[in-house]
């Protein structure tokens, strides 16, 4: 019979977080429906934003490490005309495009997006939980304090047009990790010179993990049994547990 403090269960769930919770909402959620005594996501997404929590129980816990440094992929819709102080929907627009704006070309965007391929610089934003003195940026940002933020390298291992309507684009972008998508709608917008911010956000990879594997949290919740919803360690891709791990699975 499980303690009350849940069950000893190892293994990767694949959520597909919904809009409106944040990360460890969802996770906690996720645990409490899997009856797990141990877990931990990966990763996290802004409440606004959806798609795939790598979420771990038990053992699987240590894969944390190759997670956060594995390259990510996002389907994400651009709004242009205004720039927002948090470089999304949530934020507070700051700038706006001059008056007689009436959207970008797709031939325009094209022009950008090429300039955003391959390595390239970002300026981390202030709403981000980068840490400085201890204390989140989040927390400056939240106070009307602006510090000053060293760029950082990442890399655009792809990055594809998929819609455009002149107001708004939807991309599809493979990035190293460290990458804000926040900041690089926002870069694209000025380097068009009308302002940007990210209006939506969905995260279809982390490292070999695919949103196609992934499930909801109502459909987890609706389950006989969640716990099969569980990667069960001896499953996981090769590589991504330590040996000392993998041996004890073994046993």
């Amino acid at each position: 019979m499980a303690s009350r403090r849940g069950q000893m269960l190892d293994g990767v769930l694949l959520l597909d977080k919904p809009e409106g919770l944040s990360s460890n909402h969802a996770l906690q959620r996720a645990k409490r429906t899997l009856d797990a005594r141990k877990a931990g996501h990966t990763g996290t997404l802004d409440p606004f934003a959806t798609g795939l929590l790598v979420c771990c129980t038990g053992r699987a816990t240590k894969i944390s490490g190759h997670m956060l440094n594995a390259d990510k992929g996002y389907l994400a819709t651009i709004a242009f005309g205004e720039e927002t102080d948090s470089g999304d929907l949530t934020g507070h627009v700051v700038r706006c495009a001059g008056e007689g704006f009436t959207g970008v070309s797709h031939e325009a965007l094209e022009g950008v997006l090429a300039c955003f391929r391959g390595e390239i610089e970002q300026i981390p934003p202030m709403y981000s939980a980068l840490k400085r003195d201890g204390k989140p940026l989040y927390e400056y940002a939240r106070q009307g304090i602006e510090l000053d933020r060293p760029a950082r390298q990442v890399t655009i291992h792809e990055l594809t047009l998929l819609d455009c309507t002149g107001r708004e684009a939807v991309i599809m972008v493979q990035c190293s990790k460290g990458t804000y998508i926040r900041t690089l709608a926002q870069d694209i917008g000025r380097q068009l010179g009308c302002g940007a911010h990210l209006k939506a956000l969905r995260r279809t990879r982390v490292g070999p993990f695919s949103l196609d594997n992934a499930i909801s949290l109502d459909a987890l919740q609706a389950m006989a049994d969640p716990k099969l919803a569980l990667i069960p360690l001896n499953a996981l891709p090769a590589g991504l547990l330590p040996a000392t791990t993998q041996q004890k699975d073994e046993l």
